[in-house]
């Protein structure tokens, strides 16, 4: 196997260090490929420093060395990336040792596009798990049972609190699948949220295999600068972030002519109910769809991820 690990950095000159080293100790992993986003601290310059000393690192940055946000930052290191297959992973995340144990079997067969795993947490601070233990707490983020392929696709939309979530950090996919059947890769559109709509397509149009599901094969690293903090300071409006995500998602399926058509119109009443949500004129329709969402697991669960859940109303 020949892995390209793609990194995007940007905030994160305290935790990317621990990435590339967390990446590099694969002897599969044949790059680690840095792409710096504009970062207000000194990530630049750390990543300068990696590259210079491991052969296995490389660094780039968008052509007008600006921000673009992580969906363009992780498309450019795919068009960067040489290796066989791809992987990610978050600057402020890490791999444990048995990250790619079940890929190096899976990928033996050629049905197998994709392979995804368990991520487990980490906070950094007392500060950061006081804040985001009830979000996060000790649990893996994790499909809960072994799926066919075939369903899961089905599985995230429709009843994801039975089905689980995995995570990007814990996702490999091979790259000529990728390029072959996505288009368009991560949504430059979206600046919260791409990678759960990523996600969603890629595992409409690949093979994606469960790997290990019971330990975590990734680690999240949670800190006061995560993104979500913006979330929570209100800079950025859950509400409005949460129907971008599900009208690309529209968008995608009523452009996309295989999708059956209770599918395209159960994916329609998502992006209303959220549309309807986020209306400044409508509390009734706000209380209603509170009600709806607390009382009915399997449709609650299905429209909102881990990234996002605590930030419903």
């Amino acid at each position: 196997m020949k892995i390209s690990v793609i990194i995007p950095v940007y905030n994160a000159e305290k935790f990317v260090s621990q990435a590339v080293l967390s990446a590099l100790q694969f002897d599969e992993v044949h790059e680690v490929i840095l792409i710096e986003d504009k970062s207000p601290d000194q990530a630049l310059q750390v990543c300068e420093q990696l590259a210079e000393q491991y052969d296995r690192v490389k660094l780039y940055q968008h052509p007008d060395k600006g921000n673009h946000g992580a969906g363009p930052t992780r498309n450019l290191g795919i068009e960067k990336s040489t290796g066989d297959f791809i992987s990610f992973l978050d600057a402020d995340d890490y791999y444990l040792p048995n990250r790619f144990d079940a890929e190096k079997e899976l990928f033996k067969r050629p049905e197998v596009e994709g392979v995804y795993g368990a991520l487990g947490v980490h906070y950094y601070t007392e500060k950061a798990k006081q804040q985001y233990y009830q979000l996060f707490g000790d649990r893996l983020t994790t499909v809960y049972k072994r799926h066919d392929p075939k369903d899961v696709f089905l599985g995230q939309i429709y009843m994801l609190g039975s089905f689980g979530l995995f995570s990007i950090d814990a996702l490999t996919i091979r790259k000529d699948s990728l390029m072959k059947k996505m288009d368009i890769l991560f949504k430059a559109s979206l600046r919260l949220h791409q990678d759960t709509e990523f996600l969603f397509r890629l595992s409409y149009y690949l093979n994606l295999y469960p790997g290990i599901l019971d330990k975590a094969v990734a680690i999240r690293g949670v800190h006061e600068d995560n993104r979500i903090t913006q979330v929570d300071s209100k800079k950025i409006n859950p509400a409005t972030t949460r129907v971008l995500l599900w009208k690309e998602v529209n968008d995608w399926a009523e452009n996309e002519t295989t999708i059956p058509e209770n599918v395209r119109l159960h994916i329609l009443r998502m992006y209303r109910s959220f549309q309807i949500a986020n209306s400044t004129t409508s509390k009734k329709w706000k209380m209603i769809l509170k009600y709806f969402l607390k009382d009915y697991k399997s449709i609650r669960s299905g429209i909102y991820n881990i990234n996002f859940r605590g930030n419903l109303f």
